[in-house]
């Protein structure tokens, strides 16, 4: 359902991936792109994914948004490449704007 909406959005998320070793990084999505995919929520959408292990750690399944985002990422080689190496958040907040921070592992 949700599916090429994040399709449009993969490659600008996988060069994001990679500078995450500079620091946390934000996407700004277009607010319109999810109107036009008959997404409409007057209060936006939210959600947080946790890749850890290169693996979703946390409960999303009542996230079709998330759940879509997910399952791409998953299927991306050159992000399953990083998810094998870093562990990392993403998440979206209500003005539409996607982060992606890795997770500093404690050694």
């Amino acid at each position: 359902m949700y599916q090429q909406f994040w399709i449009k959005y993969i490659p600008v998320i996988r060069i994001l991936f990679k500078r995450t070793a500079v620091g946390d990084q934000i996407l700004d999505l277009n607010r319109v792109d999810f109107e036009h995919a008959g997404m409409t929520r007057k209060a936006g959408y939210k959600f947080d994914i946790e890749l850890v292990n290169g693996r979703v750690s946390n409960h999303i399944g009542g996230m079709p948004l998330a759940a879509e985002l997910a399952a791409i990422l998953l299927e991306d080689p050159a992000v399953q490449m990083l998810l094998t190496e870093h562990d990392f958040v993403i998440s979206l907040n209500t003005r539409y704007q996607l982060s992606i921070k890795r997770i500093q592992v404690a050694t």
